[in-house]
């Protein structure tokens, strides 16, 4: 079903994207392999279907379960719980070896004390068989423990011929930070990467996923309202899908929107809160006015600087307006003063 809220993972159920995924698929002994595109785009759902299709044994390591200032034990249990999905391909292999322990269908793997075993290691012996390791939103591993992850990473590239890496992430420029190929400091300098790239579709491509859409649930929709919801919400699947779902339910065009506005409102104030709560509650109030103020239409770097500035009534300085643009960029949210999703522009708005 086209609305079903759930990533797919199966290719008839995925819209429009059999180029990627033959892309995936044609490149999967790659060692690495990159899933890029804005929040709510589908990269789940391609990334699933592509390992299906592929036809080969995989592990997901889902990063959204990590909190921002996460441990070794928190990462060591995302990679406990993929393996264990996995345990009746991998168990001849992780039960010999020195670090992990495997109770019934569960796989545990020391993250400290004498039998601690590195993520290099715990790669070199998953490489006894051939595995992809799908790391979702995979910019959320930046952090103490980065390095380390990279230098896992970077070893299993140049060693593990067994292994590919495929990561996804809707924050695109943290994700490069993440892998850092460009910067001779980082361990994974100079390594080639394929990225594959989501777009958000075009209108005719839009009005088709609505219009098939709403026939699988049986439900007549005007095509007056077909069009506005595919202007409203500009080619993003996600927000179509909210949207199909929504107008199914309540049957008013506006309410969609205003619940759709809400939705994301709360995702732009846990971001506030987030700088709030990890530098200070003047960055937090920063994030929020220059939001607002990009939402209002300064499109321009001085424009941008004298509405936060009359927002805050002081002086800003250049760095750091440098700094809240780049970050904001960086988490996909905004490029060249526009917002990449209109639902968040409409959200900051209201902030």
């Amino acid at each position: 079903m086209l609305f079903d809220e759930r990533p797919k993972d199966r290719k008839e159920d995925l819209f429009d994207r059999e180029r990627e995924v033959e892309e995936i698929i044609n490149n999967i002994k790659r060692p690495l392999l990159l899933i890029s595109g804005v929040r709510r785009i589908g990269k789940t759902s391609v990334l699933l279907v592509s390992l299906n299709e592929a036809k080969e044994n995989y592990i997901l390591i889902d990063c959204r379960k990590l909190k921002e200032n996460y441990g070794r034990k928190e990462l060591y249990s995302l990679f406990s719980e993929a393996l264990s999905s996995k345990i009746s391909y991998l168990k001849d292999v992780l039960e010999k070896v020195k670090g992990i322990s495997i109770a019934g269908n569960y796989v545990e793997i020391k993250w400290g004390g004498k039998n601690y075993i590195s993520l290099s290691s715990l790669f070199d012996e998953l490489n006894k068989k051939r595995l992809i390791i799908a790391i979702d939103e995979a910019q959320r591993l930046r952090g103490p423990l980065s390095k380390e992850i990279k230098d896992a990473i970077a070893h299993a590239y140049d060693y593990d011929r067994n292994l590919t890496f495929i990561l996804t992430g809707s924050e695109v420029g943290l994700l490069h930070e993440l892998i850092d190929v460009e910067n001779e400091n980082s361990p994974v300098y100079g390594r080639y990467y394929l990225e594959i790239t989501l777009d958000r579709f075009n209108k005719e491509r839009s009005r088709e996923f609505l219009q098939r859409g709403f026939q699988e649930i049986s439900i007549k929709v005007e095509d007056k309202i077909i069009e506005e919801i595919v202007n409203y919400f500009d080619g993003i699947p996600g927000w179509l899908t909210f949207a199909g779902n929504e107008y199914a339910t309540k049957g008013k065009i506006e309410e969609v929107k205003k619940t759709a506005v809400k939705v994301a409102k709360g995702e732009l104030e846990n971001l506030i809160e987030e700088k709030t709560k990890k530098v200070s509650y003047i960055t937090g109030k920063r994030y929020r006015n220059a939001l607002k103020c990009i939402a209002k239409g300064e499109n321009s770097w001085s424009k941008l600087l004298s509405c936060m500035e009359k927002e805050e009534g002081s002086t800003i300085s250049t760095s750091v307006l440098d700094n809240i643009i780049q970050n904001l960029e960086k988490m996909s949210i905004i490029k060249d003063y526009e917002f990449l999703d209109p639902v968040y522009k409409e959200a900051s708005k209201l902030l």
